[in-house]
């Protein structure tokens, strides 16, 4: 199994892009605007997007893909995310205002996109892989993904603030290899992070405190401009996990 980091930044701008991952060839881990440096022949083999929530950050590149190759396929591109994510993706973006309906195009029974329900805790496997989503705590519904190829597994929180439900989950991955871990504001800004439901550095070594397995922990969702200090600050609160800061094209084999 092969993780491609297409987008990890908290907003953009230069080089930087939003969340976003490419899982093997064919599927999609959330859909920021990293998505849009792929090749159209890269984009044209993606059929599944797992979706952690409905923040533009995260979803902004699915109308654009559906617009793109829709028309190359010959299947729809399945969206799977929870039901309460659906429901706004529906009514705030494929609701021919924002974008076109691309359910309903060229018609229901053919559409160039098609949802699929996922529920906390119940995996979906597909060609081997894996994908279980877990408790995330969100300003909006949000999950965080298990991604399991049997070997080893990578689990990535989403957007999220403090969450024991989430860590109750990843202490019993037994195979369980990396962390990816939002930390979206420095310590100065505690609460506006409070407010909108994200991490600071302060709160990011008490969520780790509660992890109770070894794993390669990474760092993602800073934001531009603060990215130097948040890391500092990072190091500086949780060094004894070794986190580190993850990085655009970065690529996780397991």
């Amino acid at each position: 199994m092969r993780l491609k980091i297409l987008g990890c930044s908290g907003g953009i701008g230069g080089n930087l892009r939003t969340t976003s991952m490419l899982l093997d060839h064919d599927m999609l881990i959330d859909a920021g605007t990293g998505v849009g440096d792929l090749l159209v022949a890269e984009l044209s083999l993606i059929d599944h997007i797992f979706v952690t929530h409905s923040h533009m950050d995260h979803v902004s590149s699915i109308p654009f893909l559906a617009d793109t190759v829709g028309w190359m396929r010959n299947k729809p591109i399945t969206v799977h995310a929870t039901a309460e994510t659906i429901a706004i993706l529906k009514e705030h973006l494929f609701n021919w205002l924002l974008w076109p309906d691309f359910a309903q195009i060229p018609d229901a029974k053919n559409p160039v996109l098609r949802y699929e329900t996922i529920t906390l805790g119940k995996t979906v496997e597909l060609n081997g892989r894996r994908i279980t989503p877990l408790p995330a705590n969100h300003v909006v519904p949000a999950v965080g993904f298990r991604i399991d190829s049997g070997r080893a597994s990578l689990v990535f929180t989403g957007d999220t603030t403090t969450n024991d439900p989430l860590w109750r989950e990843v202490n019993r991955v037994d195979n369980l290899r990396y962390l990816i871990i939002e930390t979206a504001f420095c310590n100065s800004e505690k609460d506006l992070a409070i407010t909108s439901k994200h991490l600071c550095p302060s709160m990011l070594a008490e969520e780790l405190s509660k992890l109770k397995r070894p794993a390669e922990i990474y760092i993602t969702h800073l934001k531009p401009g603060e990215i130097e200090l948040t890391m500092r600050e990072v190091e500086e609160c949780a060094a004894k996990w070794k986190p580190r800061m993850l990085q655009h094209s970065q690529v996780f084999e397991f």
